[in-house]
């Protein structure tokens, strides 16, 4: 402590401002808390600056080009398209200054005090809270913990100019010629894709037996039949083993069927997980249980065994989900007010943005069977209704796992068009505790989407009108 470090005093510290901890302060000042939110990088954390957002930015920009490139099947035909890929990293900073600017303009409006700097405890009680210059002591009646997570660094892929991670992919200034994807789950799907869409000849390495295993089998084989279609070459059981980077690329080596192979690119890209942010912060001085992968144990509540240290997203079990952790943040800020608020991680969606989108919220008829649920498994193709006709978005299905004895839902997945989009309506049956005849007497606007939750519905109940 430096002299004159008097210490600021809290009811609730927040620290890291990600998608969990800027709403978990928000929710906090709300209960009538005073409130101070912490991070030495910027508002918004990974999610916005560096992850979800600036990478669906991407995704989107690559769906322009490729859809410029015409549609023959529609008679349209389009020459001489071309990317102007400066422009494209411009407007997704854009994107991404919008949000960050509209995180601290909420924080500001519900009077949170935003601190930059690096975070310390000291005690259960006390941080000291330091950037380049300066050292100030806080102390909290309570505190959440919100530091989030970094890409997982492989030791024999190191990061470098041409080994990078998400947020290097991200950063790019040039469109690859080609690139090497290692680790096929959500993240290295969705940008693999994305680069694919603006020409690039991309490889995906994945080390298990398939591509986003969190899926089911039948929705993955539509996005692995949109990837060939795009000439990405997806390699499962391939060990990645090495690289050997030059002045203008990289040549990676790595085994599959017995046999080594090797691939060259422009860049590396390594997507194989993340590791939380709970390393650095003395955690130690305050005696919080971490788990042997370093995540804080919490209880429903989200509180670590130090009762008034709690603890939210990447940094507690579970999927590393930026609406997971928004979700856990309200909690823990309700559950310090006094509320008795719970989590209850059945329904929060999964979602990839792959081509095409998949979604999955509940139960799986595969988890709802070893739950030991009697289930019925209700599906409708998108190639039934008259809105995907019309987007040319044939592909695809809409399942729903109802209770067999009552039609409660208790599940859903989606694979296609606008799927992450679609899947709220599954959230809220589920949350609401609505049958599948709820859902069917709910009259859908003609032509769209949404009418294909509908018609799963009626296939559920035996009584479908648009499939035999």
């Amino acid at each position: 402590m430096v002299v004159g470090d008097f210490p600021i005093e809290l009811d609730t510290l927040v620290v890291g401002a990600g998608p969990g901890g800027y709403v978990a302060a928000i929710r906090a000042a709300q209960e009538g808390q005073k409130v101070a939110i912490a991070d030495k990088g910027s508002l918004g954390g990974v999610c916005l600056n560096v992850g979800c957002i600036p990478s669906k930015a991407l995704i989107q920009a690559g769906h322009r080009y490729e859809h410029a490139h015409g549609a023959d099947e529609m008679g349209i035909k389009s020459e001489n398209v071309t990317v102007d890929f400066s422009k494209v990293q411009e407007w997704k900073g854009k994107v991404v200054d919008k949000l960050t600017g509209g995180v601290e303009g909420l924080l500001k409006g519900n009077k949170v005090d935003i601190v930059k700097g690096e975070v310390y405890f000291v005690d259960k009680n006390t941080v000291r809270i330091m950037d380049e210059k300066n050292s100030q002591t806080y102390t909290f009646n309570n505190c959440i913990i919100a530091t989030g997570s970094r890409p997982i660094e492989l030791p024999n892929f190191k990061y470098s100019d041409r080994v990078i991670s998400s947020t290097g992919a991200l950063a790019l200034d040039e469109i690859p010629e080609k690139m090497v994807v290692i680790g096929g789950g959500y993240i290295g799907t969705e940008l693999g894709t994305a680069y694919a869409n603006f020409g690039t000849e991309v490889t995906i390495l994945e080390g298990q037996e398939d591509i986003l295993l969190g899926f089911e089998k039948q929705m993955r084989q539509l996005v692995k039949k949109k990837l060939k279609k795009k000439n990405v070459n997806v390699v499962t059981n391939a060990m990645a083993q090495g690289v050997e980077e030059g002045e203008n690329g990289a040549t990676v080596t790595y085994e599959a069927k017995g046999e080594t192979h090797t691939v060259d690119a422009d860049y590396v890209l390594v997507t194989v997980g993340r590791k939380p942010n709970t390393d650095e912060l003395g955690l130690e001085q305050v005696g919080i249980d971490l788990d042997d992968k370093g995540l804080i144990k919490i209880d429903k509540q989200c509180r670590s065994n130090i009762d008034n240290i709690y603890a939210i997203g990447d940094i507690v079990t579970g999927p590393p989900l930026a609406h997971k952790a928004s979700y856990e943040g309200k909690i823990a800020a309700e559950a310090i007010s006094g509320h008795a608020s719970e989590i209850d991680y059945h329904g929060i969606p999964a979602v990839v943005f792959s081509e095409p989108e998949l979604a999955s919220v509940g139960y799986t008829e595969a988890e709802a069977k070893e739950a030991g649920y009697d289930v019925n498994a209700a599906k409708f193709p998108f190639a039934a209704n008259g809105r995907a006709l019309s987007l040319n978005e044939n592909d695809g299905f809409l399942k729903l796992v109802t209770r067999k004895e009552d039609g409660l839902i208790i599940g859903g997945q989606i694979a296609g068009a606008n799927a992450s989009d679609m899947i709220a309506e599954v959230g809220l049956a589920i949350e609401s505790g609505m049958t599948a005849e709820d859902l069917a007497l709910t009259i859908h606007a003609h032509p769209s989407l949404g009418e294909i939750t509908m018609e799963a519905a009626e296939v559920a109940l035996g009584k479908p009108i648009h499939s035999m």
